[in-house]
């Protein structure tokens, strides 16, 4: 066999290479950090993921991400599997977002056992399900109850006591759906309202449509629908368009998502909270590695960090 000049650098320049992979210098020692998110289908979690993947790419250096998300809101068994194979794929850390805040438990318990640094944004895990697997998970993020009650509040302020209300709740099952439900509940019972009725739009456009639409066929007199997020308020939207009562029925919801913002800025959509999104998952990624670097234990790391929500209305900037 010839060698040639160009064959000798080439094959030494392989040797390099291949010397400088197997160095620990290399992305060995980089942190992976796994984000899995609920339905990218919603635009909240794509904002989620855009402002997670510009994070990376500004510390480039520091870790690696691999972002993923299930279809469809409901679907927790595929979110399951996206845990498991993070573990499966030596991530070094886990971002979750959960679909259902009892369902997710054990598996995130699988992966803390297996020395996977798992830190909990958006929807909480169900404190007693965590207690029953005696680990600890921070919580990242807003208080789902006050943004909540701030746009309820605004909302009263626009309605007269005893006037007809009804709320359309995200998947029954997740802590933030409830909690944004208490808050919505707490500002209407301290104004006086009456709510007519409490049901799930699965925190989807389509299904959001169909219960707005089947409550004002029931309660001819509504005078507002709360929805727990922005995809829900779209569908409700074009249930009172549909309805013939678009400016006679009011509508808010929480997320302060893009699609929204027409809508707020001619009245369509009365008010939203804004818990943003671009920085959710980049909140609990820092967390994540703030522990890595450290080498803080799950255990060890701090229950709940808060973060920061506010009202918006069509006079926001």
């Amino acid at each position: 066999m010839r060698f040639t000049r160009r064959s000798v650098q080439t094959a030494a320049a392989i040797a390099v290479l291949g010397s400088l992979l197997a160095s620990p210098a290399w992305a060995q020692d980089k942190p992976k950090v796994a984000l899995v998110m609920k339905s990218l289908a919603n635009e909240f979690f794509r904002t989620m993921e855009d402002g997670a993947k510009a994070h990376q790419k500004a510390h480039a250096g520091e870790y690696t991400l691999v972002a993923n998300g299930i279809k469809n809101e409901t679907d927790t068994a595929e979110q399951i599997k996206m845990v498991e194979q993070a573990v499966a794929q030596k991530a070094t850390a886990i971002v979750l977002a959960p679909a259902d805040s009892k369902a997710l438990v054990p598996v995130v318990k699988a992966a803390i056992d297996k020395g996977v640094i798992v830190v909990n944004i958006d929807n909480r895990l169900d404190a007693a399900a965590l207690k029953e697997k005696n680990i600890n998970v921070p919580f990242v993020g807003p208080d789902n109850r006050a943004g909540a009650k701030l746009v309820g509040d605004y909302l009263a302020k626009h309605l007269k006591a005893g006037d007809k209300v009804g709320i359309i709740e995200g998947v029954s099952t997740t802590f933030n759906a409830q909690q944004r439900t208490l808050g919505y509940q707490d500002a209407m019972k301290a104004a006086g309202m009456n709510v007519v009725g409490v049901q799930s739009g699965q925190w989807e456009i389509e299904k959001g449509n169909t219960v707005a639409a089947g409550m004002l066929r029931e309660h001819p007199d509504l005078t507002a629908l709360l929805a727990g997020n922005d995809s829900m308020a779209l569908g409700v939207v074009a249930a009172v368009k549909a309805a013939g009562k678009t400016g006679k029925v009011q509508v808010v919801g929480y997320d302060n998502i893009q699609a929204i913002k027409p809508m707020l800025a001619d009245g369509r959509v009365l008010a939203t909270a804004d818990q943003y999104a671009a920085k959710q998952a980049v909140f609990g990624i820092e967390l994540a590695l703030k522990a890595l670097a450290s080498k803080t234990p799950q255990a060890q790391l701090p229950a709940e960090v808060k973060t920061e929500v506010v009202l918006v209305t069509k006079g926001s900037k």
